[in-house]
């Protein structure tokens, strides 16, 4: 609790801040009594806090009395901050104090007033950088959390559309914003998003993929995240009149949407804005692409190890006549070209944009020509795992477990051939089919199979139908959500 003397209130302040270059005391007196203007440098609005509070504050006429008159006069009369709330506690007032508001304290009075006028610098607001559609709106998500609230409240202007604000990590104090429709969530996945991010233990949150971990399934086998990013403000928006809950990170444009669904890797919003055969078919290339992208090196170095007779005899030759000037086997060369391709993907994304173009070059060269001339991989191996890399970019939010997995299905098709292969598959639907997003099959509608969800699962209907009833995340079948 705050004290009644504003000389123990500013001590207690500027002991916690000790010295802290970036806190600023502005001592003032109101009406004859003593009071101070508390704020962070860079965090509120100058020009807003000199003409709409320290001017009124300075040239208003106050009545007769004491402190407690003084201080709601001002509160009541004086200041024209829309957002301003009275606190007691000092701990609440210190986390606004670091979140951009200004702090009002008159000695005598045991309250002190949070005025909002945040002025700090941010990111304006932009095409997301990894969501990019051909039809959809040019704006994704920002840092600021008040930012993207308000771009989620644009597009749903219904009263069930519902923010309730968290904390997380506790040096770092991130506001967490659960999302979502009262009237179609349901209560239990709502209790249990609460729960597990209350039951997240950090010292700091500053990013989205802090909190993620916690979100998961509980034994961590899976090979894939249950748990859905997004930075469009349209994408999120979909996903909630389906009854799901997004989760508003401050600090960062990545929002988390649950439950999340295998199958939703595979969709975008372009889907929605083409003619449903045409989404059908990029849905059906991407699934073409993964499976690829997933198996197609481990399958070329398991036929050419020990399946040749799968392979067509002029093709067969072509490997052959590659592999005589080569020193190593196809496995080696696949597993070498997948690594440096690794290698130069993670040095594009990190290097500064000024070498890019040099990074560009020089992968082309290495993978290139000077791979194969040299004599260090076979022309078909590099034909196999240049087509593999880019059909793993149809599914950009696949890229990480495929990466992994691509590596181990050449190990395991270059050991044990197509037995190995078929093994490795099943197991990869089997964990994926036994996984659960807070109760939902992480496989549905696909498993367990539901027909009348199929209308927007790998095929896309039209609007007059999909249009007709919106299927809520909880009614998909093996859901145990409550209704």
């Amino acid at each position: 609790m705050l004290a009644v003397s504003l000389r123990e209130n500013l001590e207690r302040f500027q002991s916690d801040f000790d010295g802290s270059a970036d806190f600023i005391v502005r001592r003032l007196r109101i009406g004859g009594t003593d009071a101070a203007f508390l704020s962070m440098e860079g965090m509120v609005n100058k020009q807003i806090a000199a003409q709409s509070v320290l001017t009124p504050l300075v040239n208003a006429a106050y009545p007769p009395g004491g402190p407690q008159e003084k201080f709601a006069y001002l509160r009541d009369c004086v200041l024209s901050a829309v957002d301003q709330k009275e606190l007691t506690d000092y701990r609440q007032a210190l986390s606004l104090l670091m979140s951009g508001f200004a702090l009002l304290l008159l000695d005598g009075c045991q309250s002190l007033l949070a005025i909002g006028i945040q002025g700090f610098s941010f990111r304006g607001v932009g095409d997301p950088q990894n969501e990019s559609m051909q039809h959809g709106a040019r704006e994704g998500f920002v840092e600021p959390l008040q930012i993207n609230m308000t771009m989620l409240r644009r597009r749903l202007k219904t009263t069930q559309l519902k923010f309730e604000t968290l904390t997380a990590g506790e040096e770092s104090g991130t506001m967490l914003c659960l999302c979502y429709l009262r009237d179609r969530v349901s209560p239990e996945l709502l209790r249990s998003v609460r729960e597990r991010l209350q039951g997240a233990k950090l010292d700091a949150v500053l990013a989205a993929g802090y909190v993620s971990p916690f979100l998961r399934v509980k034994s961590g086998l899976s090979l894939f995240s249950t748990v859905g990013l997004s930075e469009r403000p349209d994408t999120v928006c979909g996903k909630i009149e389906e009854g799901r809950v997004a989760i508003l990170v401050d600090g960062t444009p990545n929002v988390i949407v649950l439950p999340h669904l295998f199958l939703e890797n595979f969709q975008s919003l372009d889907d929605y804005a083409s003619r449903p055969f045409y989404a059908a078919f990029i849905r059906v290339l991407k699934l073409l692409a993964f499976f690829l992208a997933m198996f197609l090196p481990g399958f070329y170095v398991a036929a050419s190890t020990f399946h040749p007779e799968l392979i067509p005899e002029p093709l067969l030759l072509k490997i052959a006549q590659s592999e005589l000037n080569t020193p190593f086997s196809i496995m080696i060369e696949a597993i070498v070209i997948h690594i440096i391709y690794e290698i130069m993907r993670e040095a594009g994304l990190r290097a500064p944009k000024s070498l890019g173009h040099a990074v560009s070059i020089v992968g082309a060269l290495v993978i290139g020509d000077a791979a194969v001339n040299s004599g260090l991989v076979g022309a078909p191996t590099l034909m196999v795992i240049a087509v593999t890399a880019i059909s793993s970019y149809l599914v950009p939010s696949l890229y990480e477990p495929v990466a992994l997995c691509r590596l181990v299905l050449i190990l395991v098709g270059g050991t044990i051939g197509f037995w190995g292969l078929m093994t490795a598959m099943f197991l990869m639907t089997a964990n994926l089919c036994a996984e659960s997003s807070f109760g939902v099959p992480f496989g549905s509608p696909l498993s367990p199979f539901s027909l009348s969800s199929m209308r927007d699962a790998i095929l896309r209907f039209g609007w007059p139908r999909l249009g007709r009833r919106v299927e809520k995340v909880q009614d998909l079948p093996g859901s145990t959500l409550k209704p």
